[in-house]
């Protein structure tokens, strides 16, 4: 059987792709190219233009092709876009996956594994923060999202499709032989955007906010490399394919990491002193935001490889270095 990779030519879903076909998996990938790159695509895998929201075109993949799980990246994932541009974002990642969804019931696909986000968390009152922690998202993004989560729990119940919902963390870093890496233009998230400042691309990196309750002042963050993200979803697609119930599973190392901690990591590897800014606090940001991680390996036997800041930093450096390489080829 094979897997259907929803946003498969963006940052996360070219790694899945990567991660799929390296365990012989037969991989489809389905994207609108909105944000992702066709070159990101491993050559390996089948690759459609398209929209998940298109009803009609996703049935007919999934009726020709021998499907027999569905792992969804495709949506929108900025914040600050999400709280200026609310419908958008119930559109692409609330009413598309309540579309994808339907088309997995109505072709009875079985398994179904989700990126979701710890953004349903929102503002939490203990860290590490664990997944019967209150839901109370303060963003239409983490909101989008834990609707999503919420319609799978009431199709499964419904309907014979067994799903793993995964909370991402922070997700960084690169593939570590260099075939991907985060590569969306105007990036937002911090340790990208510090390798750039780093390397000149920007003139300078801004950090919003030193005064919350943390120990330097700066926000608290778990990252997860990428790689071990796409190795959890694959552990996930094992234990739904072994006859697993459906779960919801955060996906982080339980150890935070604050913005000058991956400054300072960033100025280490590339050997750059560039410019630091501080600005105000960003509207929505929690001081801390830190997996509760044990669930994750107890109900998967998930273990991470790659659980350094440093390696973590280290791929993402050179993923940038290599970048302008790979634009100019494809």
């Amino acid at each position: 059987m094979g897997v259907l990779v929803t946003g498969g030519a963006g940052f996360i879903g070219s790694h899945m792709a990567l991660e799929l076909l390296g365990a012989g998996e037969d991989v489809l990938v389905l994207d609108n190219l909105s944000t992702g790159h066709r070159w990101a695509v491993p050559d390996e895998a089948r690759f459609v233009e398209g929209d998940i929201g298109d009803h009609n075109l996703v049935r007919r993949l999934l009726l020709r092709n021998p499907i027999d799980a569905i792992i969804h990246f495709a949506g929108s994932i900025v914040v600050p876009e999400s709280v200026a541009d609310p419908l958008g974002y119930y559109l692409n990642n609330t009413c598309k996956s309540r579309s994808l969804i339907a088309v997995a019931v109505e072709t009875k696909v079985p398994h179904f594994i989700f990126s979701s986000t710890a953004a349903v968390y929102g503002m939490p009152e203990v860290n590490p923060v664990t997944e019967t922690a209150r839901l109370e998202p303060i963003s239409p993004y983490g909101s989008s999202k834990l609707m999503t989560e919420t319609m799978l729990r009431d199709t499964a119940i419904a309907h014979p499709l067994r799903y793993v919902a995964l909370r991402y963390f922070n997700v960084a870093g690169a593939d570590p032989l260099g075939r991907s890496g985060q590569s969306t233009p105007h990036a937002t998230h911090l340790i990208k955007v510090a390798v750039q400042a780093a390397l000149g691309q920007r003139p300078y990196l801004e950090v919003f906010g030193n005064d919350y309750q943390t120990p330097d002042g700066t926000c608290v963050r778990d990252y997860i490399h990428v790689s071990d993200l796409t190795r959890a979803h694959l552990d996930a697609l094992r234990y739904l394919r072994a006859g697993g119930e459906s779960e919801v599973l955060n996906c982080g190392y339980g150890r935070g990491f604050s913005v000058l901690d991956v400054i300072g990591s960033v100025k280490r590897a590339a050997n750059s002193d560039f410019a630091v800014h501080t600005g105000p606090r960003r509207a929505g940001d929690p001081a801390a935001l830190v997996a509760g991680a044990g669930r994750i390996r107890e109900v998967l036997g998930w273990e991470p490889r790659r659980d350094d800041l440093d390696t973590i930093v280290g791929d993402a450096l050179s993923w940038e270095k290599r970048l302008t390489e790979v634009r100019a080829a494809s």
